[in-house]
């Protein structure tokens, strides 16, 4: 089976890199921005008609989107997360190989939720910001494409190369700072929110098996397990061999909180609210993943403790 990875050098990309190329059965090409893909294309910039020769000439049975943006305006996140899946979808129509689409979707795309309740893929999806709004337009376009195509919505990422950006990796690096320079206690915000993490090995696997299964539409991927920010911190902690006390600097509703790791700010002089998680999604996540069970065969393997195990020996590399 010949599949087309579209952006392998992603967080998430990487991975199912690995895993395609673990199966002796699977033929990978890596198309993408970088100078290491085989093939050098921008979905954003580049046209359905350039791509569908591509298509035409490799002629893959699975096309697999992992690449898009995360950060930036509403205009960017909309060129790197829709236009760019809209050029996917257009040149596999065009194209003669009737390849699979399998997308990787985000569970941004859903937005707030109730505390205590499981997600399920038939929710009405509400985003809470412009990255949630891109992702489930490309969703929409992969969806009402008439393409044999899944698009998987992938929770709370974590474990090995967890971007130090996120809310993980900069509890992680904070740890290391206090770890560091001997700090006997760490002050930390915004650990109330609750996200359903999942390990970014698991999502691979879920990829591999979305290539090849025959399951259509949207699967959600997670641990279908809230956990508390705080508590990651905790087990972070305890991974990492901390033994200073961690405070947290979160007040009552509607009192200032700060980012993970930096110091409360002077009152009189306060930023902007920064919250811990800026995906729109308040302050509960949990995946119902009984469909990828059903449909896919698939479950989360790697425990939460692994994950941040990985994240911090990665941290931990920096001192």
């Amino acid at each position: 089976m010949r599949v087309l990875l579209i952006g392998a050098n992603g967080y998430i990309g990487r991975f199912v890199a690995d895993r395609l190329l673990a199966d002796p059965a699977v033929q990978l090409t890596a198309l993408g921005r970088g100078d290491d893909a085989d093939v050098r294309f921008d979905l954003a910039s580049g046209s359905p008609g350039a791509l569908t020769r591509f298509l035409d000439a490799v002629h893959p049975g699975v096309v697999v989107n992992c690449a898009g943006a995360t950060r930036g305006g509403a205009r960017e996140l909309t060129r790197h997360n829709t236009v760019a899946v809209a050029t996917v979808c257009e040149a596999l129509r065009r194209s003669g190989c009737g390849a699979r689409l399998v997308q990787i979707g985000c569970s941004a795309e859903y937005g707030p939720s109730q505390p205590g309740s499981s997600t399920p893929e038939d929710a009405v999806p509400r985003p809470g910001g412009p990255y949630g709004v891109s992702k489930l337009a490309a969703t929409e376009l992969v969806l009402g494409s008439g393409l044999d195509a899944v698009v998987l919505r992938v929770f709370s990422p974590a474990g090995p190369g967890t971007p130090a950006g996120s809310p993980l990796g900069r509890l992680a690096e904070a740890m290391r700072r206090a770890m560091q320079s001997g700090d006997g206690e760490l002050k930390l915000g915004g650990l109330g929110a609750q996200r359903d993490f999942v390990d970014v090995r698991d999502v691979a696997r879920a990829v591999h098996a979305a290539s090849l299964s025959a399951a259509q539409g949207v699967i959600n991927i997670g641990s279908g397990r809230a956990v508390r920010l705080r508590d990651a911190a905790a087990v972070l902690a305890r991974v990492a061999g901390y033994g200073g006390a961690l405070h947290e600097l979160d007040g009552p509703p509607g009192a200032l909180r700060t980012a993970i790791g930096h110091p409360r700010p002077d009152p009189d002089h306060a930023p902007p609210v920064a919250y811990p998680y800026p995906d729109g999604c308040g302050s509960w996540q949990q995946a119902d993943v009984r469909t990828a069970r059903d449909r896919l065969g698939w479950r989360p393997r790697i425990g939460l403790e692994e994950s941040l195990g990985d994240i911090w020996m990665e941290a931990a590399c920096r001192i």
